[in-house]
């Protein structure tokens, strides 16, 4: 997971494929897919060419073979890799001294994400935690979806190299079956224990704990019918008797001696629950992602390179992304947790915080959240513990060995969000909010400030609201709309709304209507329960102390295009050292921006939200002076 940055999907473990951002791409010849299907199974170690060769012809290769493996590399280079240069090598299939690799991410490839579940489900075993061992190893079968490498030509698939993959699927199965048995969860192992058989057909081990699983599954009588048939098999065809092991396995069930299968749980230890945990609960919480979604590429390379870093680091990642109300904070995380989504296989949980959004109700407790997670996860939702420290525990022990995605949004302090973050290696959580949230980052959160987006940014993302067209058409309008937003995708967003609404009007109207209002944010009023730019920010102004808020709209209406921190004292009436941390607080809430240290600026819809913020003010002072005042 070190690398996020483009989404490849190789498999092998089935039918051979290879997916980019879920678009299955053609292979070419039959013999250029053998030499692909050995570059996976050896991912990230060199082949050499004579290996390839005899992979690729078994016997008699042709004096023209290193040619033509040549050739076939650069195919599949220009595959992999569109619009590469002509002889240049790319990234994913460099050469070595006399060789090539595949160069891909173990999350890339269906067999290297096997080979990490199958040695997670090992190390369970080692440690006494069969439940556990079971997960990983099932999760691994799960990777499995067919016979190894099909679609190649059987010659190739013939060679021993995938023969031995084979036989890895071979092994977990059966160390599955024995973990699934021994606490009682055989059904989860059957199908893929039955898969196995088919590719060892003659193994007495994996028959014995067919018989074994079957009973253990209530299926008595299909365990002795499998027993009878293996019997006659190995008589027939080897000569033989069954072995100790399988004769074993057929007395235990004669004798009702296999231990019943429960229905497929997992019971973590140290929580007090009545009802059993579903085994393998697999969220998918995430809200659907823009279908209009623009720009924002150096913003999620970042995000992406985070990512990559906690990932690397062996310890639980947070990513705390910031920004000021509208800058669309919510719309790219949730874009970018989408493209990687498959990188957490165990599944992606999503909390709306409302750490800012008071219309959509008040934000939920710690506690409260928890419980939504621990349900999300398999947890009965009766008879949780009501203790937030029992809950954490529980949360953390239901994330135990699984790779999640969490997104926290719109955290509005750090103490909400900390008993939600996951503490298991593996597991990334995703907070986003309107303030910096310096004692998350102390605690080492990663940081990413969502700045405005270019005006290239806004420029593609209006146009993909109202159509191209359209705004070609209208070049000046189109600049206009977009400086009188500001480049705040919210404030796009609204206007974009409006114009497709009226599809008929051109968009000089939308910006002449905007140029009418300016100074005032009647023009980005949202309709029917849809986002309002004066809410947004009114929600961020609402969380400020007295102090705070009365500095902001001073240093939002002075005039002039920034304004230094002794200036916005003496406005205040305060010393500079009475200032600064105001300051430095308004810059964490994204309500000013520090461009240069003591130097700061407000963006321009905001310094309209205060001009509305004085202008009310002076109403209701003027008001209160002209009431009756009444003598008792």
């Amino acid at each position: 997971m070190a690398e996020f940055d483009e989404v490849m999907r190789f498999e092998v473990l089935g039918p051979l494929r290879v997916r980019r951002a879920e678009r299955e791409l053609d292979l070419g010849f039959p013999q250029q897919r053998a030499l692909l299907g050995l570059l996976m199974v050896r991912a990230g170690r060199p082949v050499q060419v004579s290996e390839i060769v005899d992979v690729l012809w078994a016997s008699r290769p042709p004096a023209s073979a290193p040619n033509v493996v040549r050739r076939y590399v650069g195919a599949l280079r220009r595959l992999l890799e569109p619009g590469l240069p002509p002889r240049a090598s790319g990234r994913r299939l460099p050469r070595r001294t006399g060789a090539y690799l595949l160069d891909a991410e173990p999350d890339e490839i269906d067999l290297l994400r096997f080979r990490e579940l199958t040695l997670r489900g090992k190390r369970a075993v080692a440690t006494g935690r069969p439940e556990v061992a079971v997960r990983q190893f099932v999760g691994a079968l799960g990777e499995w979806r067919g016979p190894v490498a099909m679609g190649l030509p059987a010659s190739a698939r013939e060679h021993a190299l995938f023969h031995a993959v084979e036989h890895e699927l071979v092994l977990t199965t059966r160390m599955a079956a024995d973990a699934a048995l021994l606490c009682g969860t055989a059904g989860l192992v059957l199908p893929s224990l039955r898969r196995a058989i088919d590719l060892e057909p003659l193994d007495e081990s994996l028959h014995a704990r067919l018989v074994m699983v079957l009973a253990s599954c209530g299926l008595q009588a299909e365990a002795l019918t499998a027993y009878e048939e293996v019997r006659r098999r190995l008589a027939a065809e080897l000569r033989v008797a069954p072995g100790a092991e399988l004769s074993q396995a057929h007395t235990r069930v004669l004798r009702q001696e296999v231990r019943a299968s429960a229905p497929p749980v997992h019971r973590p230890a140290g929580t007090a629950l009545s009802e059993p945990v579903k085994l393998l609960a697999r969220p998918a919480q995430l809200p659907p992602g823009l279908t209009v979604f623009a720009g924002r590429s150096e913003e999620l390379a970042e995000l992406t390179a985070l990512a990559g870093a906690a990932a690397s680091s062996g310890a639980p990642g947070t990513i705390l992304v910031s920004g000021m109300a509208g800058v669309g904070k919510t719309a790219s995380v949730v874009h970018w947790a989408h493209e990687v989504a498959h990188r957490f296989p165990d599944g992606q949980l999503y909390v709306e915080l409302r750490g800012h959004d008071a219309a959509a109700g008040p934000a939920p407790e710690p506690v409260e959240a928890l419980r939504g997670l621990v349900v999300a996860l398999g947890a009965p939702p009766r008879h949780l513990p009501d203790d937030l420290a029992a809950l954490r525990d529980l949360y953390r022990e239901l994330l135990a060995d699984r790779r999640v995605l969490v997104v926290l949004d719109d955290a509005a302090r750090t103490e909400h969000v900390r008993p939600l973050l996951p503490t298991t290696p593996g597991c990334l959580a995703v907070v986003t909010s309107r303030d910096r949230l310096p004692g998350l980052i102390a605690s080492g959160a990663r940081p990413l400030c969502l700045e405005l987006p270019s005006a290239a940014e806004a420029r593609a993302a209006l146009a993909l609201r109202v159509g191209r067209r359209r705004s070609a058409a209208e070049p000046g309008a189109t600049e206009e709309i977009i400086d009188r937003c500001g480049r705040l995708p919210l404030a796009l967003a609204i206007v974009a709304a409006r114009a497709v609404s009226r599809p008929d009007f051109p968009l000089a109207a939308l910006a002449a209507e905007l140029r009418a209002a300016h100074g005032s944010l009647d023009a980005f009023a949202g309709v029917d329960g849809t986002a309002d730019a004066r809410a947004a920010f009114a929600a961020s102004h609402r969380s400020l102390p007295p102090p705070d808020a009365r500095l902001f709209r001073l240093v939002a209406l002075h005039p002039g295009p920034g304004i230094t921190a002794d200036t916005a004292a003496r406005l205040a009436g305060l010393s500079p050292g009475e200032a600064r941390p105001i300051l430095g607080r308004l810059a964490d809430a994204h309500l000013v921006r520090e461009d240069a240290p003591g130097r700061y600026t407000v963006h321009i819809l905001l310094r309209a939200f205060a001009a509305e913020l004085a202008e009310a003010a002076e109403a209701a002072a003027t008001e209160s002076l002209s009431l009756p005042r009444h003598s008792f």
